[in-house]
């Protein structure tokens, strides 16, 4: 009986270790735990994103500044051809972009590159071109280093391994506050790899350093105070980073012209 209860616990921790992979963020060179594939979080979020794009029309919010919107769809090609080139595949995901006039919306991107813009926050931070190409890297950023799908394996961690499905964790991610909390050492890590993967693809796409640190001072000037319980490290760590990166883009520059 013991052999046989032995035997069923070993073919249950197999059957876990088949379903996790191990993925290597591009850029940074941080590996990830994962447990659902790229397709299956892609799918799951394409519902998901219909159905916010669908509450945005309904309430005649979707796409109503169609300048910015062609601004962000011109701008975002530039920084998925140059996603591409760290991570080929990206080509391949149908990227979307829109804008949003909700006033409470700023930015995001779902899995598989599926993003919108919120354009009282453009506005209200008076975004340039370069500054929006920042806005948007950091955003395409997520997509890219997958952490939608990282997010999702570690709800499936945290609760044992019963949720089976990506929409049943993304369900249970919405719902449960406590989950939420446990997941913010995870999100502000993400958040932090986001502001750095983000600053290269906007260098590659050949966006101005000046710009992207412009993005960053704006976005300090404009934050509210950060609470407590919060899924975002601090502004003066951002731009800490910033200014940091930009430095190293600027010395790369300066090398490359002395060669």
């Amino acid at each position: 009986m013991k052999a046989i209860w032995l035997f069923c616990l070993g073919f249950v921790c197999l059957q876990q270790a088949a379903m996790a992979e191990v993925i290597e963020v591009p850029g940074t060179g941080r590996w990830a735990d994962v447990a659902f594939s790229t397709a299956e979080v892609n799918r799951a979020t394409q519902v998901r994103y219909s159905d916010v794009l669908a509450d945005y029309a309904a309430a005649k919010q979707l796409d109503a500044d169609a300048a910015l919107t062609r601004r962000v769809r011109k701008i975002g090609a530039t920084l998925v051809a140059a996603a591409a080139t760290l991570k080929p595949e990206v080509k391949q995901w149908n990227w979307e972009f829109h804008t949003t006039s909700d006033p409470g919306a700023e930015a995001f991107c779902m899995a598989g590159g599926k993003l919108v813009i919120g354009s009282a926050f453009v506005d209200r931070l008076k975004l340039s071109d370069g500054e929006l190409a920042m806005l948007l890297a950091h955003e395409i950023a997520h997509a890219v280093a997958e952490h939608h799908r990282e997010e999702l394996s570690e709800v499936l961690r945290i609760g044992g391994r019963k949720t089976t499905t990506a929409q049943v964790a993304m369900a249970q991610l919405d719902l449960d506050l406590s989950l939420q909390l446990r997941l913010a050492t995870l999100s502000i890590q993400q958040e932090t790899e986001a502001d750095d993967l983000g600053m290269l693809l906007a260098h590659r796409a050949g966006w101005s350093t000046r710009d992207m640190l412009g993005f960053y001072t704006k976005l300090a000037a404009t934050a509210p105070p950060q609470s407590l319980f919060t899924s975002y490290p601090s502004m003066a760590s951002r731009l800490s980073m910033a200014k940091g990166m930009a430095k190293l883009f600027e010395g790369m520059e300066g090398e490359g012209a002395r060669r």
